[in-house]
């Protein structure tokens, strides 16, 4: 095969719809818009909805309540799911890293725990929201329900640092310092006595005259 010999496949390329071409090209006249009426004229846009002036579908549908901005959705896991996780990676401490290598969730979903199904082990669940049955299931069986909405995971954390630091900082024991006194030196008082004044000596008159 040579460069020259190349073809399209068969129907792979059409020729585009020439109109405005005179009555011999078969598309004459009116060039395909028809007689008169909004569509044959220029500049015509058809509105989103629009159905020729008739009662349009989303006019006639009652519509009630509305949708809340500010919803969270929850993404619902069971016990009976975390029974079965717990039976395959024999892992007590249930995350949300756990449940996405799983498969269960994605990163970006907020869990809610359900209490469908039962549960036989002692687990510390960590998640977004505990149903009130899910949890009281969770510590009847000796575990922990750990709410990452309520902070509980940061406090433990910052109880977990203040224990190492703790033991990481030597204890030193502080020997209290006794403050010197200070020594005050006995100097025997000297009374100084004023000078004696002298006579004032004025211009024209001599000592002996004063005397």
């Amino acid at each position: 095969m040579k460069l020259h010999e190349l073809k399209p496949a068969a129907n792979a390329t059409q020729l585009s719809k020439r109109i405005g071409r005179g009555q011999g090209s078969g598309k004459g006249g009116t060039s395909t818009k028809g007689h008169k009426g909004a569509q044959s004229r220029t500049g015509y846009s058809r509105k989103i909805g629009f159905e020729g002036g008739q009662m349009p579908i989303y006019r006639l549908l009652p519509k009630r309540g509305f949708k809340n901005i500010n919803r969270v959705e929850y993404s619902p896991i069971n016990l009976s799911t975390l029974q079965m996780l717990v039976d395959k990676t024999q892992q007590q401490e249930i995350t949300l890293e756990l449940m996405k290598a799983n498969g269960l969730i994605s990163m970006k979903d907020k869990i809610k725990i359900l209490g469908n199904g039962e549960i036989t082990s002692k687990l510390t669940v960590t998640a977004h929201a505990f149903s009130k049955t899910a949890k009281e299931a969770i510590e009847k069986a000796g575990g922990k329900c750990i709410d990452l909405t309520k902070g509980e995971v940061v406090e433990e954390a910052k109880k977990e640092n203040r224990k190492k630091k703790e033991e990481e900082t030597p204890t030193v024991e502080v020997v209290p310092s006794v403050e010197e006194t200070p020594v005050i030196e006995n100097k025997p008082v000297v009374e100084e006595t004023p000078p004696a004044e002298e006579p004032l000596v004025t211009e024209g008159t001599s000592v002996a005259e004063e005397i």
